[in-house]
């Protein structure tokens, strides 16, 4: 007899969902018993490190990735997860288990009233009015997670794979297309606002984040002849960073971004929110005369700016038609002195104490061009930024959503759906110790990622806030963690460094040879806090 489970397997092959990352219980015994060779199973030891892994997959691979969790405690334990990939636009498919239905009235144990749960982020939440409607269920969700870029959930009771399929109906479409091209009106719209610009800057964001895109904006910005910045709290790179017209991150408070755009008369921010912050501070983000326009593929996005102009499209096909109407500029060098001289930060005392920005530096020196740097290291985020430039599409990737926990899992799951890049994980170890589990799933099936550990024993980035509020901070250091030492109790390779010498030899060693590591390591570097840097 033909079950709906069989069905189900059915449709996560149509989409190419052939890899589940799971942390099961018992509601997904009968899933899972009997596991189809042509699937693979990936263990996660926490639901954050589940998620987190699936989404470095979903990125890399730009399709959905499958991810089961087991009722309330799972999908509970792996909201903040969900969050942080509906932020970084993330495609995946959420099974959620459930009691058996045909008790679930009277609220058995380990019944779960599941839907509501991870309240607004997931794009779309079924629950299957009987077991035959799960196929289908299932189709759906790839699709809204690939359109709408997030989670999409679907709870099953657990006796439903168990049913006949015999009258499972057509359980969605087989394609779905979406418009790809852009509209010439639009396009039309933006290129004139750019061509009546005396001082045009450019603003991109984690949308840029495609080798098409890329293209398009660097042959519009060497066009202008204008400076291109970051977005702010950028989750992914949308423009080389090695570009001579490349003038850093913006500033994510209000007072320093007007000073950065007050040379600006038109700003054209592209796969960026506009222009997200992080402090709250009186008065508007440009200074007036700035005119402000958004591109995105994101309907949010465009809905919420406060621009004179915000364009839903394409992000590839919409840049290069606008940089093939967007005619250069007479007289405007390529990478002029607006451009130049972005700010580094100051050398530290070769006698003194190892900083991040030393173990960022000598990281710049060797890392592989075609590497996956993935960053959570809030404390030493400037530095990185200044120091290490994204030179490829998902050169770099961080949390959107700023929760810690994202970057060991997320760096597994990037080098399991793209076997061929490099990866390096860059994390504090306040940071590490949220998902430190990962390490294990890392090292169980053989992923090949370096994670450095900047290691300050505290929470730095809390005690400058706390300084800046001028109080003193009540939480202690942690000096007695050895991230080193869970590392190996979790079965993964690990070294502790503590000078210069060892981090060159450490790292002269192992960056050229990145792509060849078939099992992760750990580099615990031990750093002093880094002095106060806004680049």
């Amino acid at each position: 007899m033909r079950t709906v489970r069989d069905a189900a397997f059915d449709v996560m092959r149509q989409h190419g969902m052939t890899t589940v990352f799971a942390n099961p219980g018992s509601t997904e015994v009968p899933l899972l018993t009997g596991f189809p060779d042509d699937l693979r199973f990936v263990l996660a030891l926490h639901e954050g490190s589940v998620v987190g892994a699936a989404t470095g997959w979903a990125i890399v691979r730009e399709q959905p990735a499958l991810v089961l969790l087991h009722t309330t405690a799972g999908l509970g334990n792996a909201v903040g997860a969900l969050a942080t990939a509906r932020v970084n636009r993330a495609p995946l498919v959420v099974l959620v288990g459930q009691q058996d239905r045909r008790h679930l009235v009277q609220e058995p144990f380990l019944a779960g009233r599941l839907e509501g749960l991870a309240g607004d982020y997931p794009v779309r939440v079924e629950t299957p009015a009987r077991a035959q409607d799960v196929p289908g269920a299932i189709g759906r969700a790839a699709h809204a997670a690939r359109v709408r870029r997030g989670p999409a959930l679907v709870i099953v009771p657990m006796n439903d794979w168990a049913e006949p399929a015999d009258d499972v109906p057509d359980p969605s479409p087989a394609a779905l297309r979406t418009a790809t091209g852009a509209d010439p009106a639009a396009v039309r719209e933006v290129a004139a606002l750019l061509a009546g610009a005396t001082a045009p800057a450019l603003v991109v964001g984690a949308g840029a984040d495609h080798a098409d895109t890329w293209s398009a904006l660097t042959d519009l910005a060497e066009r202008l002849g204008c400076p291109v910045r970051q977005e702010p709290f950028g989750a992914r790179a949308g423009f080389p960073q090695d570009h001579p017209l490349f003038a850093g991150h913006l500033p994510a408070d209000r007072a320093r971004l007007r000073t950065v755009l007050a040379p600006h008369d038109v700003v054209l921010a592209v796969g960026a929110p506009l222009l997200r912050q992080y402090p709250y501070q009186d008065g508007p983000l440009a200074r007036p005369g700035t005119r402000m326009a958004l591109v995105t593929d994101d309907p949010a996005e465009a809905e919420r700016a406060p621009a004179e102009l915000a364009v839903v499209a394409p992000l590839p096909a919409f840049c290069a038609a606008l940089a093939e109407q967007t005619p250069k500029r007479a007289g405007q060098p390529y990478g002029g002195p607006e451009t130049a001289g972005r700010p580094t930060p100051p050398p530290s005392d070769a006698d003194g104490p190892l900083r991040g920005a030393d173990v960022l530096a000598a990281l710049a020196d060797a890392l592989p061009a075609d590497a996956v740097l993935v960053e959570e290291t809030p404390s030493s985020r400037p530095e990185l930024h200044a120091l290490v430039p994204a030179r490829r599409p998902l050169g770099f990737l961080s949390a959107a959503m700023g929760g810690l926990g994202f970057a060991i899992p997320a760096a597994a799951g990037v080098r399991m759906g793209a076997p061929e890049r490099p990866v390096v994980a860059v994390v504090g170890d306040g940071s590490s110790l949220y998902q430190i589990q990962a390490l294990w799933t890392a090292a169980h099936y053989g992923v090949g990622i370096l994670v450095i550990v900047l290691a300050n024993s505290g929470y730095a980035v809390m005690d400058r806030l706390a300084e800046l509020h001028g109080g003193a901070a009540p939480w202690p250091p942690f000096e007695e963690v050895s991230v080193s030492g869970l590392a190996t109790a979790l079965g993964c390779p690990a070294r502790r460094v503590t000078d210069r010498g060892t981090l060159r030899r450490e790292l002269g060693a192992l960056l050229p040879s990145l792509g060849e590591l078939t099992e992760p390591l750990v580099l615990e570097v031990a750093v002093a806090p880094d002095p106060v840097f806004q680049p």
